[in-house]
Parts: C-alpha cells; sequence; structure tokens
C-alpha cells in the first residue's frame, strides 16, 4: 500500500471514530426514562424516547427527530400526537427520571446511618427508599409516573443499609437485631 492509501485509509478511520463516539454520547444523553406531564390528562407519564433515532439525526449539529418508543398511557392512547415532546424540548435535563432522583437525594442523609448522599452511581450501588410501612424498595420497583408521589411519601436510603434492611426484612429468623432496644425506628421524614 502506498503512502496515500495509508493516510486515506487513516484519515477515514478518525472520521468514523469521530462520528461514532459522538453518535455514543448523543445517544447516552437521550437515552433512559423520563417523566413528563401529558397534555391531554395533565397528569404526569414515564415515557422513553428513541434513543437510536435522535442520536443518528443529531450527529452532525441538527436539532434530534424526536419520538416516543413508549408511554404509560399505551396501548391504550398510543395513536396520541406525542404533544408532550415539546416538554422535553424545553428543558431536555429536568424531565430525565435520573436528574430528578439526583436532585432529590442531593443534601439529604440515609435515615439510617445518617450518611449524606454525595454523587450518585446509578449502574451498581443506587440510593433507595423507605416507604411509610418501613420496608426499603428499589427504583426498579417504582413506576415513572409516580416518582412525585413516592418522593413525598418515601425516605431516602443509601445502598448499604438498603441491603441490610432488605435481609433483616426477608430473613428475620437469621437477624438478631437489638438496634431498636435503645431507640425509636427511624421514620422517613
Amino acid at each position: 500500500m502506498t503512502a496515500l492509501a495509508w493516510t486515506l485509509t487513516v484519515a477515514i478511520l478518525i472520521c468514523f471514530a469521530a462520528v461514532a463516539a459522538r453518535y455514543a454520547y448523543r445517544f447516552a444523553e437521550l437515552h433512559g426514562k423520563r417523566v413528563l406531564t401529558c397534555p391531554e390528562t395533565g397528569e404526569a407519564v414515564g415515557v422513553d424516547l428513541d434513543a437510536r433515532r435522535a442520536a443518528s439525526t443529531s450527529l452532525f449539529g441538527n436539532r434530534p427527530a424526536l419520538r416516543l418508543t413508549d408511554c404509560t398511557r399505551w396501548p391504550e392512547r398510543a395513536g396520541c400526537n406525542q404533544a408532550c415532546l415539546h416538554q422535553l424540548e424545553a428543558a431536555p435535563e429536568s424531565c430525565k427520571l435520573q436528574t430528578i432522583l439526583a436532585d432529590w437525594y442531593r443534601g439529604k442523609k440515609c435515615v439510617f446511618c445518617r450518611k449524606p448522599f454525595d454523587a450518585i452511581n446509578w449502574t451498581d450501588h443506587r440510593p433507595a427508599l423507605l416507604a411509610p410501612d418501613l420496608r426499603t424498595i428499589e427504583w426498579t420497583d417504582v413506576r415513572p409516573e409516580m416518582v412525585d408521589l413516592v418522593l413525598s411519601t418515601h425516605g431516602a436510603v443509601c445502598w448499604n443499609c438498603h441491603i441490610a434492611e432488605s435481609f433483616r426484612h426477608e430473613h428475620p429468623e437469621l437477624v438478631t437485631d437489638r438496634r431498636f432496644a435503645k431507640e425509636e425506628p427511624p421514620t422517613h421524614h
């Protein structure tokens, strides 16, 4: 192969890598559950975007072409005009479920160990919640459209305490619990 052919090959590979990196970045930005207000009902809905399409249409500086792939009102209302997407265009980050949750946890302490919440790791040690019945639950157990209600009635729990409390509730015969003998159980407020 000649020097010119090598140079062209390297240049093409660099361009391809740059486009692939931009696509991956845009996909990560646009992927994930969001909470919007349905214009028809005025109620919160959990939605998923077509992140692949939006990322590919925004590769070269264009606005992403947004459309939903899922909504908590579907399949009954699957033919809607997706007018809720205007909310997403106006404030793309503030309607992401992870952003809503991170904002809620910021400044809070675990109801059990009192450890403050720092940056949240959403990949493996996610924070949990203390339900009014004093059981801990994970965010995967909460429907996105219920997030506002849940945040107003549940307490913040760190991952470590969630694991310990889950074990305590699932296997009480294996736990000798002396913790509440001298103090009151935690409350979620």
